[in-house]
């Protein structure tokens, strides 16, 4: 008598095959989707910190954060608003934002910022400064600033070095994959050049732009956006 013998036939292997085959394109996609709406999330950050500024300046002819205690007692009532004070690191109606942009005290204009574009209803989250959300996030955990570039011989120097415009929205802890659709969608696709340039997390102030060629895709980046 002759033995039988089991196994899969070649139909049955094809199928299998192409099973896999769409469960993988499924995950890619998915990974593809969430991918473009990360990046499409850290643009509108960008873009949103920017409206505030312009929509605070039309409203109260300022920079938010760059106020007197007499202005801001004028615009939300008298002691609500926290003034930068510091007069190392703050002067008032000199059309800056005097600070780093991932300031964490009250002694920069670029900290304040946030609690004067809240107080204006121009922005949703807490006026308290010592409140742990204060400082915004990016859809990735880093943190959201803005600055005019420290202010160094009568210059402004930006935190990357040779970035034009009169503020700076930086965000940070991007990954590389992010940084160069970022980049192409808001810009000119160079990171090391035009508005939108990024640099390794971790980086001083006045670092080179990294080249486009250069991301590295799982690495963190600063990168920040002119205006």
């Amino acid at each position: 008598m002759k033995s039988k013998q089991g196994g899969f036939t070649l139909v049955e292997i094809a199928i299998v095959l192409v099973i896999i085959g769409l469960l993988l394109g499924g995950v890619l996609k998915g990974q593809e989707l969430i991918n473009s709406a990360k990046v499409k999330n850290m643009v509108g950050d960008f873009r949103t910190v920017s409206a505030l500024v312009y929509g605070y300046q039309d409203r109260f002819k300022s920079f938010p954060g760059d106020q007197n205690q007499v202005q801001l007692d004028a615009a939300f009532g008298a002691g609500v608003a926290t003034v930068c004070a510091a007069a190392a690191t703050c002067a008032p109606n000199n059309g800056r934002l005097d600070g780093d942009w991932n300031a964490v005290a009250t002694t920069s204009e670029s900290f304040v910022f946030w609690q004067h574009v809240r107080f204006a209803n121009l922005a949703t989250g807490p006026t308290a400064t010592n409140d742990p959300n204060y400082i915004p996030q990016n859809a990735d955990g880093g943190i959201i600033g803005v600055e005019s570039g420290i202010s160094v011989a009568g210059a402004a120097a930006p935190f990357i070095a040779g970035m034009r415009g009169s503020f700076f929205v930086c965000s940070s802890g991007v990954l590389g994959r992010y940084v160069r659709q970022i980049d192409t969608t808001m810009d000119d696709g160079n990171t090391a050049g035009g508005s939108v340039q990024a640099v390794p997390m971790g980086s001083a102030r006045a670092t080179a732009a990294t080249l486009t060629a250069a991301i590295v895709d799982g690495q963190q980046y600063i990168v920040c956006a002119g205006f």
